[in-house]
């Protein structure tokens, strides 16, 4: 009843919406267009690759892929004759991950339709098929059980008032996620959660959250490259503004420069979340006059300037390595970026209110690893504390550092479920 329900009720209206989404979105055209070659360079990599075991795993976009990241790296150690097929439903994810080196192929996820769905794994023919996080197409989960093929479901998430749980949609959910052989999921609430479906077949686990493990290894990768010129470090305290919008830097700059002003060894990196040539020249025009200010990519002529923009991507973590405190940002626009990756260097960070879909975020404020700042003032106060106090600024690290190495390991947990499914 609800595979019919859906394919007839749910999916028509949604593949209406994603052609009227492409008239007017620049990212949803990408993806349609990249949906119509993918395919095609997967049936010539099956030719040419038709070795097993074969695992399949799919990710919504980038940031979820990154939660995947530690058990294909660990498990490719392990076995490395496995071939790894990785698919994406949006661009950034697909686009990003094109010359990661421990995957052999990337496709994005078809349309879930069942006959899409049939023609995707008949060609893939996984031995098994990994969902991270939250993004599962029906169909393809179906088919997976129609073909026997084993499915994880990793890092998994499920809040107390999820849709998912309200009566008659419950019902739906059940039959997907019952017919997966397993759901480890962070935390023993959401394992709870995931019970309160009423899964017979499905084992629920609760193993914790991957991103520990990816950013601490990260971290330790980081603080060997040392992208920070050490004359551009000597003698100075660095806070580091990661993954900023306008919103936040609205908060931000009146802050540093009276900080700046205060504290003549400050020096600030500020690391927008989208680069663009528009938003660089802004944060240049905004801080003109004010604090003199350098791009990153002219940083070999740096001669004491005292903000560095950083006009690339890619170079945040190496940063946070060089950070005395962190500010996180979206938290002043819709939600909190990775809180995760600066505590991981075992130094305080500070973000804005808006983390509601960041249980991390909350913990680590509750654990005194974390400040969430709830506007200008709030924020001076909390940086000239930390800045000032270089007992309690060592302290709140020392927890940040350890709420991440406490919640590291989960990765072992899941290939101790996977390895076998590869069998």
């Amino acid at each position: 009843m609800w595979k019919l329900f859906y394919n007839i009720t749910v999916l028509p209206p949604l593949w209406i919406a994603f052609r009227v989404l492409w008239l007017f979105n620049r990212k949803v055209r990408r993806g349609l267009r990249g949906r119509a070659t993918s395919l095609q360079r997967l049936r010539v990599f099956m030719r040419n690759n038709p070795g097993t075991p074969r695992l399949w795993v799919h990710a919504s976009s980038m940031g979820e892929f990154e939660q995947a990241k530690p058990i294909i790296e660990q498990l490719r150690r392990r076995m490395p004759d496995l071939v790894v097929i990785a698919s994406f439903f949006s661009p950034s994810g697909y686009e990003n991950n094109l010359r990661y080196r421990e995957i052999d192929a990337v496709v994005y996820i078809p349309f879930d339709t069942p006959w899409r769905a049939r023609a995707f794994l008949e060609l893939m023919r996984p031995t098994a098929a990994v969902f991270i996080r939250y993004d599962v197409w029906p169909n393809h989960v179906w088919t997976c059980a129609r073909m026997n093929i084993p499915v994880m479901l990793a890092n998994a998430t499920l809040r107390g008032d999820s849709g998912r749980l309200l009566p008659g949609v419950r019902s739906f959910h059940r039959s997907v996620y019952d017919v997966m052989d397993v759901i480890l999921t962070v935390s023993e609430q959401d394992a709870e959660h995931f019970r309160r479906l009423g899964l017979r077949h499905a084992e629920v686990r609760a193993v914790g959250d991957t991103r520990y493990d990816r950013v601490a290894g990260k971290a330790a990768e980081s603080r060997a490259r040392g992208i920070l010129p050490e004359r551009v470090r000597e003698g100075r305290r660095t806070l580091v503004a990661g993954s900023s919008w306008s919103e936040d830097e609205e908060i931000l700059l009146p802050v540093l420069f009276k900080l700046l002003d205060h504290d003549p060894s400050l020096q600030c990196i500020i690391v927008p979340h989208e680069p663009t040539l528009d938003h660089l020249e802004w944060l240049e025009f905004r801080l003109a006059g004010k604090a003199d200010s350098i791009r990153f990519s002219y940083l070999q002529s740096w001669s004491g300037e005292r903000v560095i923009i950083v006009d690339s991507i890619g170079i945040l973590l190496p940063l946070y390595a060089a950070a005395d405190v962190a500010f996180v940002g979206g938290g002043f626009k819709s939600n909190v970026h990775n809180t995760l990756e600066p505590a991981a260097y075992g130094i305080p960070v500070l973000y804005g209110p808006k983390i509601g879909n960041s249980q991390e975020a909350r913990e680590l404020a509750d654990a005194g690893g974390g400040i969430i700042v709830r506007d200008r003032q709030d924020l001076y106060r909390s940086l000239r504390r930390l800045l000032d106090d270089e007992s309690l600024r060592a302290e709140s690290g020392e927890i940040a550092g350890r709420f991440v190495a406490e919640r590291a390991g989960s990765t072992s947990k899941i290939l101790e479920k996977l390895e076998p499914m590869l069998q």
